[in-house]
């Protein structure tokens, strides 16, 4: 009745979502009643798991082969501690990663798979997992009745995993049966941008509110005043007064910053599903009614264009005409 989680690493450092992973994971194992145990696949592999080795994980399993992510290697990794361990659930993220090896390996290992999972609860033999559908705008539940299962997890739906743990670490050796199939040649940044929204410990983030670009530098200033990076909704993005890569929301990033500041922006559930991960979430809407204030820590309600120049000035700032 144990659990397998599936950690996740880039360019050197471990995803966020590996922590997020410990927590689900954890909390799936002990609805089972048994050990939670991660596999991490390529890279430092020491290092990678002296940083996972957090409270509530009992072993750290590690496959030192190859560098950064390789769908043969993962695959085989995968399927050969599936077999050694017989773990009752298999938990992926859902990521781009996660979303190449998951159908793969659930279909080899004949088991269900549930995919973009927010939540789930242990249920006799089996398991309820609740997905969003419909944009966002309906939660839906599943049961799956099975001995064994596959999960991916959704980023930024469980918080990470803080405090260090005394889990044991056991590499293992996987054969791939010769070539994977698949190398990593390089990275290169798509659409990139000047800036990744999801690495900012703090976001200023705008909505319709602001009316028309023009406004944008009040905005602007607010965030260098602050030293944060600036986000939006996705109006903005769709009126090209922002470039993709700014936007927060479920067709844009999801971010987890430590403060997350939402300025005329009304809190639609495709916006929240990016961004209710945050540590600290403020809220300036003139409607005292936003969904926003629904997930707000702290709200002003008021017109931004008082609001934002106020607060520029507070912060040391000089506030551009709009």
């Amino acid at each position: 009745m144990s659990v397998l989680a599936v950690a996740e690493h880039r360019r050197g450092e471990v995803r966020d979502v590996s922590y997020e992973l410990v927590t689900a994971g954890r909390r799936l194992a002990d609805g089972l009643g048994g050990e939670l145990n991660l596999l991490v696949v390529g890279g430092d592999v020491d290092g990678f798991a002296e940083d996972l080795n957090r409270d509530g994980v009992d072993t750290v399993y590690t496959v030192d082969d190859g560098e950064e992510f390789n769908h043969g290697i993962h695959a085989a990794a995968i399927e050969r501690l599936h077999a050694d361990l017989e773990p009752t659930a298999l938990v992926a993220p859902n990521s781009v990663d996660g979303l190449d090896y998951a159908p793969a390996v659930a279909q080899r290992l004949d088991v269900p798979l549930v995919t973009d999972v927010i939540d789930f609860e242990v249920d006799g033999g089996g398991i309820e997992v609740t997905r969003e559908q419909y944009g966002g705008k309906v939660e839906t539940t599943y049961q799956v009745d099975a001995d064994q299962y596959a999960v991916t997890v959704r980023p930024a739906e469980w918080p990470q995993a803080e405090d260090r743990g005394d889990a044991a670490v056991e590499p293992i050796d996987v054969d791939v049966g010769g070539e994977s199939g698949t190398t990593v040649n390089g990275f290169e940044e798509v659409g990139g941008g000047d800036v990744d929204i999801t690495e900012a410990d703090v976001l200023v983030s705008i909505g319709r509110g602001i009316e028309e670009a023009e406004n944008l530098p009040l905005v602007e200033e607010l965030a260098d005043t602050l030293g944060a990076t600036l986000s939006s909704s996705r109006p903005i993005v769709d009126n090209e007064w922002l470039p993709k890569n700014r936007q927060v929301g479920q067709s844009g990033k999801v971010v987890t910053p430590d403060v997350y500041i939402a300025i005329g922006i009304s809190g639609a559930v495709q916006h929240v599903a990016g961004m209710k991960g945050a540590d600290t979430i403020v809220a300036i809407n003139t409607d005292p009614n936003a969904p926003i204030y629904d997930i707000a820590d702290y709200g002003i309600v008021d017109d931004l264009f008082d609001v934002v120049p106020a607060l520029i000035e507070e912060f040391g700032g000089d506030p551009p005409e709009v």
